[in-house]
């Protein structure tokens, strides 16, 4: 699978984008944080505006706000994520940046041990484990579990339908131009 939603064709959509005066908005997940610098350079060379959001849904980015929340309490946490079986990447955008977000707000280091060498445990992304399925019948679903002494707390997102999505596509469409810096990654700077 490739085209129009390959990581490597979506950076030289946006590349070219931006170097002919277009504000660029990428929905295309499993770029790296080296792709967002440079195409955060070239919007900044271009006086544009590149926002790259790993997930439209606007459930999907309150999610990920929850678990950062959660994580201030309770560092232990893991992520499971299912998506369609056409999908590309695995972990997705989203897991990632849901373990990322994670990591960045515990207050406390997590008490489960790390395990990298269980093969079935997932990847490890910024000492959080994320596990990735690819299923048929499934657009995306994400679950962020915690655990603590004598309780637990999950936190899911489901989205039955890609027009689940609309409703972040255009909150980016209207507001890109209006962001403060060059390169935006995520819609929680917009909710």
């Amino acid at each position: 699978m490739g085209g129009l939603y390959h990581p490597t064709a979506a950076r030289k959509n946006a590349e070219y984008s931006l170097a002919h005066g277009f504000d660029t908005i990428i929905g295309t997940s499993g770029m790296s944080n080296d792709d967002f610098a440079a195409l955060g350079k070239i919007a900044a060379d271009n006086g544009r505006k590149v926002m790259i959001v790993p997930n439209f849904g606007i459930s999907a980015v309150l999610m990920m706000q929850f678990a950062a929340k959660a994580a201030k309490y309770m560092p232990d946490a893991e992520v499971v994520e299912i998506h369609h079986s056409d999908k590309i990447d695995a972990p997705s955008g989203t897991a990632r940046a849901t373990a990322q977000a994670i990591s960045k707000a515990r207050q406390a280091k997590p008490v489960a041990p790390k395990q990298t060498d269980a093969p079935a445990r997932g990847e490890w992304i910024d000492d959080v484990p994320v596990h990735a399925l690819r299923l048929p019948g499934y657009v995306a679903q994400e679950e962020v579990i915690f655990g603590a002494e004598g309780e637990s707390l999950s936190i899911s997102q489901i989205s039955y339908d890609r027009s689940s999505f609309m409703a972040g596509i255009r909150l980016a469409i209207r507001n890109v131009a209006d962001l403060p810096d060059a390169l935006t990654v995520g819609l929680d700077s917009l909710l």
